[in-house]
């Protein structure tokens, strides 16, 4: 079974997500029979490279919302990624554009380690202290290597914005084509969407559900046609 998961860096709700769906996969009888990928979608698509806010800032400036209020959604924030074992700084963060992090995760799962990686941005953007915004390339580029990519492989791609960059947008354009206007989105099989950070139960009924009624394989066989098996290819018989 395939597990698809729309998502963003910026979005504090995927990373709680994540760690939820998590729980549960880990509890799923059938977990190692369960492919996950990671899909692109940016909260922020029109903010430009290198234009970095306060994250109060720009929570204020885009809903609306006073500081306080801002400030109360963060603590709220903090509390549920602790109950889920997650870091969380509910101060002083900030936020930027994410393209070239999504850039980099289609390197990652080229070579196997988009899981790592997209854990390493989580953490580095919500619970540590240096910015994965402000610090420029090398930043991304140190974050990379911790999580198995060679650095030299993740300064080409950030050094050539074309790299990558029709991968991520495809997995936006798949998001809009499925209906997912916000995330995380996770898509099973094809066949049944979750949409948001659900409690373990609900990852849990849906993947249950999602395997049960995955469509069995109908086997086409007139009989005596010759194949190759575990104990060998069998010989025709003159």
């Amino acid at each position: 079974m395939k597990v698809e998961i729309w998502s963003d860096i910026a979005c504090p709700w995927c990373y709680v997500g994540k760690a939820r769906f998590e729980k549960a996969l880990a509890a799923f009888p059938h977990r190692d029979r369960v492919e996950v990928v990671h899909r692109s979608f940016e909260l922020d698509p029109g903010r430009a490279k290198g234009d970095v806010q306060p994250v109060l800032t720009m929570l204020t400036r885009k809903y609306g919302m006073s500081e306080a209020q801002a400030q109360a959604g963060e603590e709220n924030l903090g509390a549920q990624a602790a109950a889920e074992g997650l870091d969380y700084r509910t101060r002083d963060r900030d936020h930027g554009n994410t393209f070239d992090m999504h850039r980099l995760l289609h390197l990652a799962k080229e070579r196997g380690r988009q899981d790592e990686l997209i854990q390493a941005l989580y953490r580095a953007n919500f619970a540590e202290e240096r910015s994965v915004f402000s610090e420029g390339d090398e930043r991304l580029v140190e974050l990379a290597v911790g999580a198995g990519l060679e650095a030299e492989d993740a300064r080409k791609v950030l050094a050539d914005p074309t790299a990558y960059a029709d991968e991520v947008r495809t997995d936006e354009r798949e998001a809009a084509e499925l209906g997912a206007n916000g995330v995380p989105f996770f898509v099973l099989d094809r066949k049944y969407g979750v949409s948001g950070a659900q409690p373990a139960e609900v990852f849990t009924q849906a993947l249950a559900q999602a395997w049960g009624e995955r469509s069995p394989l109908t086997l086409i066989d007139e009989g005596g046609a010759q194949a190759c098996g575990p104990d060998g290819c069998a010989v025709p018989q003159q």
